[in-house]
């Protein structure tokens, strides 16, 4: 396979500095920038994956890597942009069509038919930066993230972890699998998937209104529950704790696991 990697930018970043992005010897994509604890950075991919790391200083860095075999890679632009009230979130995307804009909602460039170019995007992050990541063929990795996740993918597997934050992650195609530490918000939490197994693991006790559903897998909860309805096989409604918090587990071909940690 033929390997090469970005070499195209092609939006301003408004109040961001421009020096933060630039095209190395090797014409690598790299973007570096501040972003506040408490605010986001959101990467919009179409093919590929994208792997969310911590990071060893104070600047978010984001590297995005091309590869193809017949296509032309010049085809496909990453676009950088400012979001949010005070312009303190970041929206990196990879877009196939030259009609699609980018922004915190994700690319409507879902047309990649005849083009195998593939972007593969690496990010690290310092404490408290959100994370919003997806892609739709393609794996999902966050680890280290101390503040809220999300993730989403369609042909893919997706793992993410947060020690501080709400993960609310979902494929189509893969299994998903996410960690909690302790978060204080009481925002309801999803996990899904159609052809997979959904594993979540939380830190302690919780407080909690669950739904697991799967058609064909099983159950699993390292939580004492009470049932709320009857048993039903598919589909399991419970409290854990005082209840509270509404989260959903959910699959069709896989088992659905809620685990404790600590």
């Amino acid at each position: 396979m033929r390997c090469c990697v970005l070499a195209l930018l092609a939006a301003s970043l408004g109040a961001a500095p421009l020096q933060a992005q630039r095209q190395t010897e090797d014409n690598a994509f790299t973007w570096s920038g501040r972003i506040p604890s408490g605010h986001w950075i959101r990467v919009r991919n179409l093919s590929g994956d994208i792997d969310v790391t911590a990071s060893n200083s104070d600047r978010v860095e984001v590297t995005a890597t091309k590869r193809w075999r017949r296509s032309d890679p010049q085809s496909v632009r990453i676009e950088v942009r400012k979001s949010g009230p005070n312009d303190d979130d970041v929206v990196i995307c990879a877009l196939w069509n030259d009609r699609t804009d980018c922004d915190e909602h994700g690319s409507e460039s879902h047309n990649v038919h005849n083009n195998d170019v593939s972007v593969q995007f690496r990010v690290s992050i310092p404490r408290g930066v959100k994370v919003g990541v997806s892609t739709v063929n393609g794996a999902i990795g966050v680890e280290g993230a101390t503040s809220e996740v999300e993730a989403s993918t369609v042909n893919g597997e997706v793992e993410a972890s947060s020690s501080g934050g709400p993960v609310n992650a979902s494929t189509v195609n893969g299994s998903v699998t996410a960690r909690m530490g302790r978060f204080d918000n009481d925002e309801d939490l999803n996990f899904s998937t159609v052809n997979g197994t959904v594993v979540v693991e939380f830190t302690g006790d919780l407080d909690a209104d669950v739904e697991l559903s799967t058609v064909n897998g099983g159950f699993h909860t390292d939580y004492p529950v009470t049932l709320n309805g009857r048993l039903d096989p598919r589909h399991l409604r419970a409290k854990l704790g005082r209840g509270g918090r509404r989260i959903r587990l959910s699959t069709v071909n896989g088992n659905v696991e809620l685990r404790r940690r600590g």
